[in-house]
């Protein structure tokens, strides 16, 4: 007899039987893609009949649409929305009568994309529940998407089942701790087979959570590698936003956004054919590192009064930001650098754990239609960057001798002897491209003080940031003491 508590199952069972024999719950399991795969855990632990009102799959297209309408994509939030709405609905009009003051109605829904036999393509499901968190009270939502990283169907199939009992679980008896709740979804089945790349919460039941604050906390507690938000700094998922479409991406700290941010862009896309299945996008990396949330949030929101797209990671590595991209378009992708990346770009202590260093790297980097467009820096700010040992050692000759009015293009700036023959060669082959046109006004910015220059009080800072921006942090007082 096999000893339960090695089986990773058998939290799972517990939790199932738990609400099965929670007679205040009761609800309907809509499954569409990989079969009954959250409910059959509930009919194995035993007693679904207290839990299970109704269960169904809806495979073909025409008698799925004739159930719940015609969505632009069937693995889609649209769907599962649609499904969740349709089976809530008719749960409540059908039993309220007879049990609304003793049950806690819930409709939990999932559509599935497994991996095909032929291996192409990546698993994901759209998962989400809609239910009362106290007998009587206003419906609450909580919606999520997979992503499947097991390399069969069966095995993309059991995880999902394993996070449909957590999610049903955690939803009917944890709404106080974010954190705890985002962990408990992925419990005896671990974010290295399921990644959670986008939540949205509302509803009473979770009146204590932020969805803002739940994205950010996926990628520092390590369950997603980033997660996006649109031009209106709300949450949005990947797979549809970056659909087929070239990808242009500046990363930085936006510690606040500045000029030199918002110029990086506009160089950029000026050089660059702007077309209507192309996008532009700011990139943070945060990792886990201890920022604060609520300045994570703060700059989140004054990047969205620009108007302009930000993908949360914990990328720190520019190379792994191509493989991220090409999870969801085969399109163009370019990324901006300043001169103070090409130390990063350079520096091997970055891939100690990469066999071929800083080749391996930049073979990662720059391939499949991949390039970097190098940003410009005044004469002045790059002799500074030179003084820097790091900086130095890795990228710079000691020897270098700057003009300090000119301005530095990929072009002509000079870079050691042991890195001369890699850059060149990125150069002359068009994967790393020069920019020019850049604001003197951007250029003569400071951004990596602008912080601490605002915390100080230090006069003038408003010139170095957009004038929305430099409002907003007026307003809000950030960073101020």
């Amino acid at each position: 007899m096999s000893d339960p508590t090695q089986d990773p199952s058998a939290g799972t069972a517990r939790k199932a039987l738990a609400i099965n024999l929670d007679r205040s719950a009761y609800g309907v399991f809509a499954e569409i893609g990989a079969g009954q795969e959250v409910v059959r855990h509930f009919f194995k632990a035993g007693g679904a009949s207290g839990t299970v009102a109704k269960s169904m799959s809806a495979y073909d297209m025409r008698v799925s649409d004739a159930i719940y309408g015609h969505p632009k994509r069937y693995v889609s939030r649209e769907r599962l929305e649609q499904m969740m709405s349709h089976e809530y609905g008719l749960l409540v009009d059908r039993l309220a009568s007879e049990r609304g003051t003793t049950t806690r109605f819930f409709a939990f829904a999932d559509t599935v994309a497994t991996t095909p036999h032929d291996g192409k393509g990546q698993g994901h499901s759209w998962m989400g529940m809609r239910f009362e968190d106290k007998v009587g009270a206003a419906p609450s939502d909580i919606v999520l998407h997979l992503r499947l990283w097991d390399r069969d169907a069966g095995r993309q199939q059991d995880a999902l089942g394993v996070v449909g009992v957590n999610l049903v679980h955690a939803a009917l008896n944890s709404h106080r701790d974010l954190n705890i709740f985002l962990n408990n979804l992925v419990d005896d089945v671990g974010s290295g087979r399921v990644e959670i790349d986008f939540i949205h919460f509302s509803g009473p039941a979770f009146s204590n959570f932020d969805t803002q604050s739940a994205l950010i906390q996926l990628v520092r507690l390590g369950l997603t590698d980033a997660v996006l938000f649109d031009e209106k700094g709300q949450s949005a998922v990947a797979s549809e936003f970056f659909y087929k479409k070239s990808i242009l991406v500046a990363r930085g700290t936006f510690r606040p956004i500045s000029l030199v941010n918002e110029d990086m862009l506009a160089c950029a896309e000026r050089s660059l054919a702007k077309t209507q299945e192309s996008v532009s996008i700011f990139e943070m990396c945060v990792g886990q590192e201890s920022t604060d949330l609520k300045e994570i949030l703060d700059r989140i929101a004054l990047v969205s009064t620009l108007g302009r797209p930000l993908l949360i990671t914990r990328h720190r590595g520019w190379y792994r930001l191509p493989a991220y991209f090409r999870l969801y378009t085969d399109g163009e992708i370019t990324l901006i650098a300043g001169m103070n990346n090409l130390v990063d770009l350079f520096n091997p202590q970055h891939y100690t754990h990469l066999e071929g260093g800083v080749l391996e790297a930049c073979g990662r980097l720059f391939k499949e239609n991949v390039k970097v467009m190098v940003y410009p820096m005044r004469g002045d700010q790059l002799s500074r960057l030179v003084e820097d040992p790091v900086a130095c050692q890795v990228c710079f000759p000691e020897t270098y001798q700057i003009e300090v009015d000119s301005v530095v293009t990929a072009a002509d700036v000079q870079v050691r002897p042991a890195v001369a023959g890699l850059f060149e060669h990125l150069r002359t082959n068009g994967f790393l491209v020069p920019l020019t046109g850049a604001s003197p006004q951007a250029l003569a910015c400071q951004p990596r003080t602008l912080a601490e220059r605002i915390a100080a009080g230090v006069a003038g800072w408003e010139k170095e940031v957009p004038a929305p921006v430099a409002k907003e942090i007026t307003r809000r007082k950030l960073w101020s003491k």
